[in-house]
Protein backbone atom coordinates (compact mmCIF):
# COMPACT_ATOMS: atom_id res chain seq x y z
CA UNK A 1 0.00 0.00 0.00
CA UNK A 2 1.86 3.63 -0.68
CA UNK A 3 1.72 6.13 2.11
CA UNK A 4 -0.58 9.13 0.92
CA UNK A 5 1.62 12.30 2.15
CA UNK A 6 -0.05 15.73 1.84
CA UNK A 7 1.57 18.92 1.39
CA UNK A 8 1.12 22.20 2.90
CA UNK A 9 3.68 25.21 1.54
CA UNK A 10 4.11 28.22 3.40
CA UNK A 11 4.86 31.44 2.40
CA UNK A 12 4.13 34.74 4.89
CA UNK A 13 2.31 31.66 7.02
CA UNK A 14 -0.31 31.36 4.58
CA UNK A 15 -0.78 27.89 2.30
CA UNK A 16 0.81 28.17 -0.88
CA UNK A 17 1.43 26.10 -4.21
CA UNK A 18 4.01 26.99 -6.97
CA UNK A 19 4.70 26.32 -10.42
CA UNK A 20 7.38 24.53 -11.24
CA UNK A 21 9.36 26.43 -8.16
CA UNK A 22 8.97 30.06 -9.12
CA UNK A 23 8.40 32.16 -6.70
CA UNK A 24 6.20 34.32 -9.28
CA UNK A 25 4.08 31.49 -9.94
CA UNK A 26 2.21 31.43 -6.39
CA UNK A 27 -1.37 30.60 -5.64
CA UNK A 28 -2.50 31.21 -2.09
CA UNK A 29 -4.97 28.49 -1.07
CA UNK A 30 -5.78 29.50 2.55
CA UNK A 31 -4.39 31.81 5.00
CA UNK A 32 -4.72 29.25 7.92
CA UNK A 33 -2.56 26.36 7.10
CA UNK A 34 -4.09 24.67 10.48
CA UNK A 35 -7.19 24.56 8.87
CA UNK A 36 -5.74 22.60 5.77
CA UNK A 37 -4.11 19.78 8.25
CA UNK A 38 -6.92 19.63 10.07
CA UNK A 39 -8.91 18.16 7.05
CA UNK A 40 -6.49 15.81 6.53
CA UNK A 41 -6.61 14.62 10.14
CA UNK A 42 -10.22 13.98 9.91
CA UNK A 43 -9.93 12.35 6.34
CA UNK A 44 -7.91 10.00 7.91
CA UNK A 45 -4.16 10.97 6.62
CA UNK A 46 -1.21 10.63 9.42
CA UNK A 47 1.52 12.31 7.47
CA UNK A 48 2.39 15.41 6.26
CA UNK A 49 4.64 17.16 4.46
CA UNK A 50 5.45 20.80 5.53
CA UNK A 51 7.69 23.12 3.85
CA UNK A 52 9.42 25.58 4.05
CA UNK A 53 9.69 28.15 1.19
CA UNK A 54 10.54 31.35 2.83
CA UNK A 55 13.16 29.63 4.63
CA UNK A 56 14.47 28.02 1.16
CA UNK A 57 15.04 31.49 0.18
CA UNK A 58 16.18 33.05 3.30
CA UNK A 59 18.48 29.83 4.25
CA UNK A 60 16.99 29.40 7.30
CA UNK A 61 13.97 28.26 9.21
CA UNK A 62 11.23 31.15 9.03
CA UNK A 63 7.97 29.53 9.60
CA UNK A 64 8.59 27.34 12.93
CA UNK A 65 5.54 29.18 14.54
CA UNK A 66 3.14 27.11 11.88
CA UNK A 67 4.94 24.02 12.41
CA UNK A 68 4.56 24.40 16.38
CA UNK A 69 0.37 25.03 15.65
CA UNK A 70 -0.09 22.06 13.31
CA UNK A 71 2.54 19.96 15.44
CA UNK A 72 0.48 20.74 19.00
CA UNK A 73 -3.08 21.13 17.26
CA UNK A 74 -3.39 17.89 15.32
CA UNK A 75 -1.83 14.05 15.56
CA UNK A 76 -0.11 14.43 12.12
CA UNK A 77 3.40 13.11 11.92
CA UNK A 78 5.27 15.75 10.25
CA UNK A 79 8.41 16.45 8.16
CA UNK A 80 9.41 19.74 7.82
CA UNK A 81 12.10 21.01 5.04
CA UNK A 82 13.09 24.55 3.60
CA UNK A 83 15.76 26.62 4.53
CA UNK A 84 17.62 24.31 7.15
CA UNK A 85 21.11 24.74 7.06
CA UNK A 86 22.52 24.54 10.72
CA UNK A 87 22.06 22.52 13.63
CA UNK A 88 19.88 25.51 15.39
CA UNK A 89 17.79 25.33 12.64
CA UNK A 90 17.30 21.53 13.14
CA UNK A 91 16.80 22.15 16.96
CA UNK A 92 14.36 24.42 15.82
CA UNK A 93 12.21 22.53 13.88
CA UNK A 94 12.25 19.15 15.88
CA UNK A 95 11.59 21.17 19.19
CA UNK A 96 8.26 22.76 17.21
CA UNK A 97 6.99 19.31 16.50
CA UNK A 98 8.69 17.92 13.90
CA UNK A 99 9.38 14.04 13.72
CA UNK A 100 11.47 14.37 10.67
CA UNK A 101 13.36 16.84 9.01
CA UNK A 102 13.97 16.95 4.70
CA UNK A 103 17.29 18.70 3.93
CA UNK A 104 17.87 18.93 0.30
CA UNK A 105 20.00 21.92 -0.88
CA UNK A 106 21.91 21.48 2.51
CA UNK A 107 23.32 18.03 0.96
CA UNK A 108 24.39 19.16 -1.97
CA UNK A 109 26.28 22.25 -0.77
CA UNK A 110 27.38 21.11 3.06
CA UNK A 111 27.91 17.50 3.18
CA UNK A 112 29.78 17.47 6.04
CA UNK A 113 26.78 19.18 8.06
CA UNK A 114 24.13 16.72 6.95
CA UNK A 115 26.43 13.31 7.20
CA UNK A 116 26.48 14.60 11.14
CA UNK A 117 22.84 15.16 11.73
CA UNK A 118 22.37 11.81 10.04
CA UNK A 119 24.83 10.31 12.47
CA UNK A 120 23.35 12.16 15.82
CA UNK A 121 19.42 11.79 14.83
CA UNK A 122 19.38 8.55 12.75
CA UNK A 123 18.35 7.78 9.66
CA UNK A 124 14.85 7.50 10.58
CA UNK A 125 14.75 11.40 11.27
CA UNK A 126 16.31 12.45 8.13
CA UNK A 127 14.88 12.89 4.65
CA UNK A 128 17.37 13.39 1.81
CA UNK A 129 15.33 16.03 -0.74
CA UNK A 130 16.60 15.09 -4.08
CA UNK A 131 15.11 17.59 -6.51
CA UNK A 132 15.43 16.63 -9.84
CA UNK A 133 15.37 18.75 -13.57
CA UNK A 134 17.01 16.07 -16.19
CA UNK A 135 18.66 13.48 -13.69
CA UNK A 136 20.45 16.30 -12.25
CA UNK A 137 20.09 17.88 -8.86
CA UNK A 138 18.60 21.35 -8.10
CA UNK A 139 19.32 23.49 -5.39
CA UNK A 140 18.13 26.75 -3.23
CA UNK A 141 14.20 26.57 -3.79
CA UNK A 142 15.52 25.28 -7.26
CA UNK A 143 16.18 28.30 -8.11
CA UNK A 144 19.93 26.85 -9.23
CA UNK A 145 20.86 23.47 -11.21
CA UNK A 146 24.28 22.02 -10.73
CA UNK A 147 25.81 18.94 -13.17
CA UNK A 148 25.34 16.34 -10.10
CA UNK A 149 24.19 12.98 -11.44
CA UNK A 150 20.98 11.80 -9.04
CA UNK A 151 21.46 8.56 -8.81
CA UNK A 152 25.25 8.85 -7.44
CA UNK A 153 24.11 11.13 -5.47
CA UNK A 154 21.57 9.50 -3.80
CA UNK A 155 23.79 6.66 -3.62
CA UNK A 156 26.61 7.84 -1.82
CA UNK A 157 24.01 9.03 1.34
CA UNK A 158 22.41 5.74 1.42
CA UNK A 159 25.74 4.81 1.87
CA UNK A 160 26.15 6.95 5.10
CA UNK A 161 23.03 5.10 6.49
CA UNK A 162 19.68 7.77 4.31
CA UNK A 163 17.33 5.21 3.21
CA UNK A 164 13.87 7.88 2.81
CA UNK A 165 14.43 10.49 0.05
CA UNK A 166 12.25 12.35 -1.71
CA UNK A 167 12.56 13.07 -5.44
CA UNK A 168 10.63 15.93 -6.76
CA UNK A 169 11.00 16.10 -10.73
CA UNK A 170 10.95 19.96 -10.79
CA UNK A 171 9.67 20.35 -14.65
CA UNK A 172 6.16 18.23 -12.88
CA UNK A 173 6.08 19.89 -9.58
CA UNK A 174 2.65 22.27 -10.00
CA UNK A 175 1.77 21.37 -13.21
CA UNK A 176 -0.52 18.39 -12.72
CA UNK A 177 0.58 16.74 -15.90
CA UNK A 178 1.06 13.55 -14.33
CA UNK A 179 4.29 11.98 -12.50
CA UNK A 180 8.11 10.92 -13.34
CA UNK A 181 6.67 7.54 -12.76
CA UNK A 182 9.51 5.92 -15.42
CA UNK A 183 12.43 7.75 -13.42
CA UNK A 184 10.75 6.50 -10.30
CA UNK A 185 10.67 2.69 -11.73
CA UNK A 186 14.63 3.21 -12.64
CA UNK A 187 15.47 4.63 -9.47
CA UNK A 188 13.54 1.77 -7.68
CA UNK A 189 15.62 -1.01 -10.35
CA UNK A 190 18.87 0.87 -9.17
CA UNK A 191 18.43 0.86 -5.02
CA UNK A 192 15.41 -1.58 -4.73
CA UNK A 193 15.55 -1.10 -0.65
CA UNK A 194 15.20 2.79 -0.97
CA UNK A 195 11.69 4.38 0.37
CA UNK A 196 11.49 6.39 -2.55
CA UNK A 197 8.79 9.12 -1.74
CA UNK A 198 7.72 9.99 -5.07
CA UNK A 199 6.99 13.88 -5.58
CA UNK A 200 5.53 16.04 -8.46
CA UNK A 201 2.98 15.82 -11.10
CA UNK A 202 -0.04 14.20 -9.00
CA UNK A 203 -3.38 14.82 -11.22
CA UNK A 204 -6.06 12.05 -10.56
CA UNK A 205 -6.07 9.52 -8.59
CA UNK A 206 -4.88 7.05 -11.05
CA UNK A 207 -1.54 8.78 -10.74
CA UNK A 208 -1.43 7.37 -7.59
CA UNK A 209 -2.58 4.15 -8.53
CA UNK A 210 -0.03 3.96 -11.22
CA UNK A 211 2.80 4.62 -8.24
CA UNK A 212 1.37 2.28 -6.34
CA UNK A 213 1.41 -0.46 -9.07
CA UNK A 214 5.16 0.54 -10.10
CA UNK A 215 5.36 -0.41 -5.67
CA UNK A 216 6.77 2.82 -5.06
CA UNK A 217 6.48 3.66 -1.40
CA UNK A 218 5.07 6.59 -0.95
CA UNK A 219 3.75 10.12 -2.57
CA UNK A 220 3.53 13.85 -1.87
CA UNK A 221 0.34 15.44 -3.37
CA UNK A 222 -0.57 19.29 -3.17
CA UNK A 223 -2.08 20.99 -5.59
CA UNK A 224 -4.35 18.13 -7.24
CA UNK A 225 -6.05 18.27 -3.65
CA UNK A 226 -6.27 22.25 -3.47
CA UNK A 227 -7.25 22.40 -7.03
CA UNK A 228 -10.40 19.69 -6.77
CA UNK A 229 -8.60 17.06 -9.00
CA UNK A 230 -10.12 14.64 -6.30
CA UNK A 231 -11.55 14.38 -3.21
CA UNK A 232 -9.60 13.68 0.17
CA UNK A 233 -12.48 10.60 0.71
CA UNK A 234 -11.43 9.43 -2.64
CA UNK A 235 -7.98 8.62 -0.92
CA UNK A 236 -9.65 6.77 1.57
CA UNK A 237 -8.38 3.46 -0.66
CA UNK A 238 -4.91 4.07 0.38
CA UNK A 239 -5.10 4.61 3.80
Amino acid sequence: MIEIIPAIDLIDGKCVRLSQGDYNKKTVYNENPLEIAKMFVDAGIRRLHLVDLDGAKAHHIVNQKVLEIIATKTNLIIDFGGGLKSDEDLRIAFESGAQMITGGSIAVRNPEIFIAWIEKFGAEKIILGADVHEEKIAVGGWLESTDIELMPFIQNYMQKGIFKVICTDISKDGMLAGTSLDLYKKMLQIEPEMYLIASGGVSSIADIELLEQAKIPAVITGKAIYEGKFKLNELSRFL
